[in-house]
């Protein structure tokens, strides 16, 4: 007889014993005895997998695999270094002859050539401007004496007139700036020079005139000849005190026929002039404008002298 000493139920049921201790109430740890060992009984049922174990060493490499197909074309690589420049290739042929450039700068100058032959002569140019006159030559010898002339005009006073006024009775009303003054009596006077009006005065013939004026005024003032209606700016007199008269004596040229003369408070004055009566006095006080001719010649006087004051 064999007998085996199992550690536990669970082995002794495995071994095909009897029923474990816990079902016949005796202790877990028996002694079983057996008898010849019998058939093999059939396979058991596959029991559930067990759990992975540990990772076994690495096996030898298998044989290479047969080559598979080609994959498709991957992406274009980036570009690589510029190679080394190759050999120069044999010239081509001659290209077509291109368009003419732009003209170049042009060149210096080149030495004068040889002087040509005379050519013919020309036209006669223009006469040339008048040259100065040259220096006077000496003085000749004197001729014999022309005959006499004809007598000229009788010289002195040519035309003359005096117009005058008293106050009173004449010029009552103030003079007011731009107004004449009035001389509206002749004490004489000839055909040259004669009234227009009280205050107004024609001298018929161009020529050279003396001419005077004087006029008892109250107050400041000052008078001015005219001449055709403009009044002569180098006759202006006046005063700055009462009790004294204006007095004016002038050379005049009188260029045209029939000119006008009258005596005027200018135009450009701020008050009025009042002509005094019986001034100094208790007897009526004269203004007086006095026109003499003194030539006929109207040739204007030069600059320094038109309008000298005598």
């Amino acid at each position: 007889m064999n007998s085996q000493v199992f550690s536990s139920a669970a082995e002794l049921a495995r071994s095909g014993g009897v029923q474990p201790a816990a079902e016949t109430g005796r202790s877990s740890c028996c002694v079983v005895c057996t008898g010849a060992q019998g058939e093999r009984g059939a396979t058991g049922a596959t029991g559930p997998m067990g759990p992975q174990g540990p990772q076994g060493e690495r096996g030898a490499t298998g044989a290479t695999g047969a080559t598979g197909p080609m994959g498709p074309q991957g992406p274009q690589g980036e570009r690589g270094a510029t190679g080394a420049t190759g050999a120069t290739g044999p010239m081509g042929p001659q290209g077509p002859q291109g368009e003419r450039g732009a003209a170049g700068a042009t060149g210096a100058t080149g030495p004068m050539g040889p002087q040509g032959p005379q050519g013919e002569r020309g036209a006669a140019g223009a006469t040339g401007a008048t040259g100065p006159v040259g220096p006077a030559g000496p003085i000749g010898p004197a001729g014999p004496v022309g005959p006499m002339g004809p007598a000229g005009p009788a010289g002195g006073v040519l035309n003359y007139a005096d117009f005058y006024a008293l106050m009173p009775p004449d010029n009552t009303t103030a003079v007011a700036a731009g107004t004449d003054v009035d001389f509206p009596r002749t004490s004489a006077a000839t055909a040259g020079i004669t009234r227009q009006d009280t205050d107004t005065f024609i001298i018929a013939n161009p020529g050279v005139y003396l001419i005077a004026f004087n006029v008892s005024v109250t107050g400041a003032g000052q008078l001015v000849l005219t001449l055709n209606g403009n009044e002569l700016n180098y006759t202006v007199v006046g005063r700055t005190a009462a009790g004294s008269q204006i007095v004016g004596i002038f050379l005049v040229t009188v260029t045209a026929a029939n000119s006008v003369i009258t005596v005027r408070n200018p135009t450009g004055s701020t008050a009025a002039l009042v002509i005094t009566p019986t001034s100094g006095g208790t007897n009526p006080v004269s203004a007086h404008l006095v026109i003499v001719q003194l030539s006929d010649n109207a040739t204007p006087f030069p600059p320094c002298c038109n309008g000298a004051v005598i």
